[in-house]
């Protein structure tokens, strides 16, 4: 199964750039090890409203996938939580599972209606470069309860 992070707007240099980039290069091996394709991050372009930033974010679901909106109202679910849903889907034999950030004005009512399973960080709500930096670290935490390696220590 490959696992998508598809965000609007760029990922500028910086700290939170820094740490996607280490937590997706610390997945891809482990990913691929547990029968996970990749860990892949594509940007959409932000601007134009939140209808078409919407439009930007629906054009990018392969047929099939399992689609997640990042969102503070979201579903809570623990690290291991995460991990057991990712191995059942892949065991599944799903072929994609897909996580939106949305930009600074959220989700277009249309992108809801596409995608209506929702996963949040807690209620409160986060800056989207730190959101994309929280999600590959996830990532990479479900990877490793799923190989049994000591990193996560709950």
């Amino acid at each position: 199964m490959r696992l998508q992070i598809v965000g609007v707007g760029r990922l500028k240099d910086g700290p939170e750039r820094s740490l996607t980039d280490d937590y997706l290069a610390r997945t891809q091996p482990l990913a691929r090890q547990l029968g996970f394709r990749a860990l892949e991050e594509h940007e959409v372009a932000s601007g134009g409203g939140v209808d078409a930033e919407g439009a930007r974010l629906i054009s990018r679901i392969p047929d099939g996938a399992k689609c997640l909106r990042l969102d503070e109202a979201g579903e809570n679910l623990t690290s291991t939580e995460l991990a057991r849903r990712l191995a059942l889907w892949r065991d599944e034999g799903l072929r994609d599972t897909v996580f939106f950030i949305g930009g600074a004005e959220g989700f277009s009512p249309e992108v809801r209606r596409v995608v209506p399973k929702t996963l949040a960080f807690g209620a409160q709500t986060w800056p989207h470069r730190l959101v994309r930096a929280m999600l590959t670290e996830q990532i990479y935490r479900a990877m490793t309860i799923l190989a049994g390696t000591p990193y996560h220590k709950a």
